[in-house]
């Protein structure tokens, strides 16, 4: 039995600071996908991330930044 190869926070990051960089400046979706990259980036694992992304504020950007991170982490980008 195989499993799905495991994505972990560091390529996380990476996609999220290139959809980020991609965004429009001053956007909800470049908020949220720098959230989701500098989060990544300095947690451990998913786990982390996510509890650490239930902390950003103002609650739009926390609501598509979770939004993002779910889709990324379940490998939907």
């Amino acid at each position: 039995m195989t499993s799905a190869p495991r994505t972990d926070n560091l390529d996380l990051a990476t996609t999220a600071r290139e959809m980020a960089d991609n965004a429009p400046a001053g956007s909800l979706s470049h908020a949220a996908a720098t959230s989701v990259a500098i989060t990544c980036a300095t947690t451990r694992d998913v786990s982390e991330a996510r509890a650490a992304l239930g902390g950003v504020t103002p609650a739009e950007v926390r609501d598509a930044a979770l939004a993002l991170f779910g889709r990324l982490s379940a490998g939907a980008g």
